[in-house]
């Protein structure tokens, strides 16, 4: 099981801030997204291909890339922006 948090903007936008899943069949980070936009509606919007995410294992920012295991915590959160 790996648990997954959304943070800021996500957050709001799916009305959910965090959920559980299971480990098995999710090679890497990737996995992790295409089996949240299996979800549909507003899960496919928010994690479509070209919208852009930043990502985090265990507290570290990492990429699509990153190989995910049992007892991970993975966090998505939006892009940062200043001014």
């Amino acid at each position: 099981m790996i648990k997954v948090l959304f943070f800021a903007s996500l957050r709001e936008r799916l009305d959910e801030a965090s959920l559980e899943m299971e480990a098995e069949g999710l090679a890497d980070l990737e996995a992790v997204l295409m089996r949240l936009r299996e979800r549909g509606g507003i899960w496919a919007d928010v994690f479509a291909a070209d919208q852009t995410v930043m990502m985090a294992l265990n507290q570290e920012m990492t990429g699509t890339d990153t190989p995910v295991q049992d007892g991970d915590e993975v966090a998505f959160f939006p892009p940062v922006t200043g001014g």
